[in-house]
């Protein structure tokens, strides 16, 4: 018999995410949806997390990378560049835009990786124009950024971070706007009180001494607070404050990019040119693990004009075969004309669809807000509507709404600690851009059904 603590489910050599939970056997993925092995089939309604925009089992996709295996498997950047990365490069460059003409993009396998390159890339930069003063890093609170020790400097999510937290260094963090709890006046759609948030960053900046090199932030926020756009002219300010005081932006566009909120970049909804912009997620959405920082003309110049060489790499950036996956999927994305598809602002799209229906939700004592941009949706979860006050954290509530919609043939991707680190339930709804009127609204009546069934039990 198993002493008290001491799980026993199946044992598996796969070092898995918890040890107190058994996993179904994913087998195939086609479309919108994903089956087990016992046969289960799910609506992928959370794109497994933000990640596969473009649907399961696209054969366009899985031939190119397939093309490149049998062509060229990989080598090593250090020796080579390939026709792949090459191509891919200046594609991805016009996808991002004007404000990239003139860039370029260094390949990883993923957003962490990416995290980590754009911001040695951030404190490189300032070193070749002659600021070597500048090193440090602002960030916001109640972010993520990824989960290397140096993303995880610059995240405020607080339960990925706080065990390792003797091990980073990190700088000032600021407040981020959440308009639904604002700490601020929100009569006016809530500019005025982003304006306010927005002018933390200058009093972090002074507090730095001259030693702040770049801001980081999520244009919209992704796990930790659920899908909480910026308040109007928020995005701007920050803007104009980094132009001012000579500090790199860099816009984490790892869950928002690569069209899944109705744009091709979440930046370009409010006409903001990021010096840096960090994709990865929908980059190739899911097919082959990759990442991408682009880089404007002005940062890539510091480097090719000053010494020459970014000191920075990894094995398997700019793997071919993910290259490969990765261009397939923008050119497929593209053909199919998949961004306008994840536009919640135009009428008859999947994307507003789903809004509306997922809207129908706050008719639910348990469902306090609805928000997003997109593809990129949060519902949050709350134990009294008219004080906003959340669930207590032993509640999970949200996991079990997870749980209770899987079981239903849903995936959604639940998250907890969105007011304060602790407590705070919400899910992503992140899909992929394919999905029917039909799936749309059985997907959100099984949602339906799981909330309500959590909120009879807690």
């Amino acid at each position: 018999m198993a002493s008290a603590g001491v799980y026993t489910l199946n044992v598996s050599s796969v070092f898995r995410r918890s040890f107190r939970k058994d996993f179904p056997s994913a087998v195939r993925g086609e479309g919108a949806y994903v089956f087990d092995s016992n046969g289960q089939r799910y609506l992928d309604l959370s794109g497994s997390a933000a990640v596969n925009f473009i649907g399961h089992g696209v054969p366009e996709i899985s031939a190119a990378m397939a093309e490149q295996a049998a062509q060229l498997e990989f080598v090593h950047t250090s020796q080579f560049t390939t026709p792949v990365a090459e191509a891919y490069a200046e594609e991805l460059l016009a996808f991002a835009g004007p404000n990239f003409a003139g860039g370029a993009v260094y390949f990883t396998s993923g957003g962490s990786e990416s995290i980590e390159t754009a911001l040695k890339l951030a404190r490189q930069y300032q070193v070749e124009v002659g600021q070597s003063q500048r090193y440090q890093i602002l960030s916001r609170t109640q972010s993520y950024h990824g989960s290397t020790l140096g993303a995880l400097a610059v995240s405020g999510n607080k339960k990925r971070r706080e065990i390792y937290l003797p091990m980073v260094r990190e700088f000032a963090h600021i407040d981020i706007p959440y308009c639904y709890r604002c700490a601020f006046d929100c009569t006016d759609s809530c500019y005025h009180c982003g304006q306010q948030y927005a002018a933390e960053l200058e009093e972090a900046i002074a507090g730095a001494g001259g030693a702040a090199a770049a801001f980081i932030l999520e244009p919209i926020s992704g796990a930790t607070l659920g899908a909480v756009p910026p308040p109007p002219g928020y995005l701007e300010k920050i803007a104009e404050v980094c132009k001012n005081h000579d500090l790199t932006l860099i816009a984490d566009e790892v869950m928002a990019g690569m069209g899944r909120v109705g744009r091709n970049f979440a930046v370009d909804h409010y006409q903001v040119a990021p010096d840096i912009l960090v994709a990865a997620k929908g980059l190739s959405s899911g097919y082959a693990p990759l990442g991408a920082v682009i880089a404007s003309k002005k940062v890539i110049d510091a480097l090719a004009q000053g010494s020459g060489a970014f000191l920075h790499g990894f094995t398997y950036n700019a793997h071919p075969i993910s290259l490969a996956a990765g261009r397939a999927v923008l050119a497929y994305l593209k053909m199919h004309d998949l961004v306008a598809k994840a536009d919640s602002q135009k009428n008859g799209s999947p994307a507003h669809k789903l809004r509306k229906e997922l809207d129908t939700l706050l008719d639910l004592p348990s469902v306090g807000d609805v928000r997003g941009l997109g593809l990129l949706l949060g519902v949050e979860f709350v134990a009294d509507k008219k004080t906003k006050q959340p669930f207590a954290a032993e509640k999970t509530f949200a996991s079990r709404v997870g749980q209770a919609a899987m079981k239903r043939g849903v995936l959604v991707y639940p998250m907890q600690g969105s007011v304060d680190g602790v407590e705070g339930d919400h899910l992503l709804v992140a899909p992929p851009a394919i999905l029917t009127e039909e799936q749309i609204s059985e997907s959100v009546t099984q949602l339906r059904n799981a909330i309500s069934e959590v909120a009879r039990t807690v």
